[in-house]
Protein backbone atom coordinates (compact mmCIF):
# COMPACT_ATOMS: atom_id res chain seq x y z
CA UNK A 1 0.00 0.00 0.00
CA UNK A 2 2.82 2.91 0.79
CA UNK A 3 4.07 1.50 -2.82
CA UNK A 4 1.14 3.31 -4.42
CA UNK A 5 1.22 6.46 -2.99
CA UNK A 6 4.20 8.40 -4.57
CA UNK A 7 5.06 10.67 -1.47
CA UNK A 8 7.88 8.97 -0.46
CA UNK A 9 10.15 5.79 -0.60
CA UNK A 10 8.21 3.06 1.59
CA UNK A 11 11.38 2.39 3.89
CA UNK A 12 12.25 5.92 4.86
CA UNK A 13 8.57 6.54 5.37
CA UNK A 14 8.65 4.02 7.72
CA UNK A 15 11.82 4.74 9.13
CA UNK A 16 10.49 8.49 9.29
CA UNK A 17 7.61 6.76 11.10
CA UNK A 18 9.22 5.19 13.83
CA UNK A 19 11.74 7.68 14.82
CA UNK A 20 8.77 10.03 15.11
CA UNK A 21 6.86 8.07 17.41
CA UNK A 22 9.41 6.73 19.58
CA UNK A 23 8.93 8.12 23.10
CA UNK A 24 11.95 9.96 24.55
CA UNK A 25 11.07 9.07 28.40
CA UNK A 26 8.87 7.56 29.87
CA UNK A 27 8.16 6.38 33.81
CA UNK A 28 9.42 4.13 36.00
CA UNK A 29 7.51 2.58 39.34
CA UNK A 30 9.90 3.40 42.42
CA UNK A 31 9.49 2.14 46.28
CA UNK A 32 10.84 3.44 49.61
CA UNK A 33 10.09 2.11 52.16
CA UNK A 34 6.23 0.83 51.53
CA UNK A 35 5.63 4.22 49.36
CA UNK A 36 5.65 4.08 45.52
CA UNK A 37 6.14 6.61 43.34
CA UNK A 38 6.20 7.53 39.15
CA UNK A 39 9.88 8.88 38.14
CA UNK A 40 10.77 10.13 34.47
CA UNK A 41 13.63 8.31 33.58
CA UNK A 42 15.33 8.73 29.53
CA UNK A 43 15.04 5.09 27.10
CA UNK A 44 17.49 3.28 25.78
CA UNK A 45 17.93 3.40 22.02
CA UNK A 46 16.57 0.15 20.99
CA UNK A 47 13.73 -0.02 23.84
CA UNK A 48 12.70 3.46 22.00
CA UNK A 49 12.38 1.18 18.60
CA UNK A 50 10.69 -1.91 20.18
CA UNK A 51 7.91 1.02 21.73
CA UNK A 52 7.83 2.83 18.76
CA UNK A 53 6.96 -0.41 16.73
CA UNK A 54 4.45 -1.70 19.55
CA UNK A 55 2.57 1.99 19.59
CA UNK A 56 2.07 1.49 15.81
CA UNK A 57 0.71 -1.62 15.87
CA UNK A 58 -1.75 -1.02 18.46
CA UNK A 59 -3.03 1.66 17.44
CA UNK A 60 -3.54 0.57 13.86
CA UNK A 61 -5.30 -2.94 15.35
CA UNK A 62 -7.21 -0.02 17.62
CA UNK A 63 -8.75 1.36 14.24
CA UNK A 64 -9.13 -2.05 12.77
CA UNK A 65 -11.07 -3.64 15.45
CA UNK A 66 -14.68 -2.10 14.22
CA UNK A 67 -13.31 -0.45 10.99
CA UNK A 68 -14.39 -1.00 7.53
CA UNK A 69 -10.99 -0.65 6.12
CA UNK A 70 -8.78 -3.75 5.75
CA UNK A 71 -5.94 -3.88 8.31
CA UNK A 72 -3.06 -3.11 5.46
CA UNK A 73 -4.55 0.03 4.61
CA UNK A 74 -4.69 1.53 8.06
CA UNK A 75 -1.32 0.19 8.52
CA UNK A 76 -0.07 2.53 5.52
CA UNK A 77 -2.08 5.70 6.51
CA UNK A 78 -0.57 5.40 9.92
CA UNK A 79 2.77 4.92 8.89
CA UNK A 80 2.14 7.59 6.41
CA UNK A 81 0.57 10.10 8.91
CA UNK A 82 3.22 9.20 11.43
CA UNK A 83 6.20 10.06 9.14
CA UNK A 84 5.01 13.73 8.75
CA UNK A 85 4.58 13.83 12.57
CA UNK A 86 1.13 14.81 12.36
CA UNK A 87 -1.53 15.21 15.03
CA UNK A 88 -3.95 13.01 13.48
CA UNK A 89 -1.96 9.90 13.85
CA UNK A 90 -2.83 7.93 16.59
CA UNK A 91 0.38 6.37 17.60
CA UNK A 92 1.55 10.05 17.71
CA UNK A 93 -0.78 11.20 20.05
CA UNK A 94 -0.54 8.15 22.06
CA UNK A 95 3.66 8.60 21.89
CA UNK A 96 3.07 12.52 23.38
CA UNK A 97 0.61 11.49 25.74
CA UNK A 98 3.56 8.78 27.46
CA UNK A 99 6.01 12.10 27.26
CA UNK A 100 3.19 14.37 29.01
CA UNK A 101 2.82 11.79 31.73
CA UNK A 102 6.41 11.33 32.29
CA UNK A 103 7.07 14.96 32.09
CA UNK A 104 4.54 15.34 34.77
CA UNK A 105 6.48 12.49 36.97
CA UNK A 106 10.09 14.71 37.41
Amino acid sequence: MLKQRPEKNPIQALVDAILNVAPREETTRISMGGISYQQAVDISPQRRVDLAIKIIIQSTIGLAYNGLKPIDELIAEELILASRNDVNSKAIRKRDELERIAYAAR
